[in-house]
């Protein structure tokens, strides 16, 4: 059923048959709104990257940082992780058909965001 927004005598908004769970837009930004997301989802869409190229292509962040967003990423099916080596430990990440199907929305909001006169 669809919400509807009502307002009262004093000028107070109500709504009718609110959301109890996150509406599509708040997933969407759950899985890909997180800080450095978005940018090693867009370092992934050519093909395997390992992991401390990716560090250098995100500067500002961490290494913690980039492990701790790119395992968010694997436990959601965007991104899976392959050992190339044990000794030493040598790893590449890549997008799964989830993780390219985000490319999209993230080519348009980097259009937005250019165009934004900050």
């Amino acid at each position: 059923m669809k919400s509807r927004i009502t307002t009262d005598d004093a000028g107070r908004k109500r709504v009718d048959n609110a959301c109890l769970e996150p509406c599509a837009i708040e997933k969407g930004m759950r899985l890909i709104g997180g800080k450095w997301t978005g940018s090693l989802l867009y370092h992934l869409k050519d093909g395997p990257v390992r992991f401390n190229d990716l560090s250098r292509m995100l500067g500002g962040a961490s290494k913690k940082m980039i492990d701790q967003r790119l395992k968010e990423l694997e436990s959601r099916n965007m991104v899976v992780r392959k050992v190339l080596s044990d000794r030493p430990i040598a790893v590449t990440y890549e997008l799964t058909e989830f993780g390219h199907s985000a490319l999209h929305v993230l080519e348009v909001m980097r259009e937005w965001s250019e165009s934004a006169d900050l």
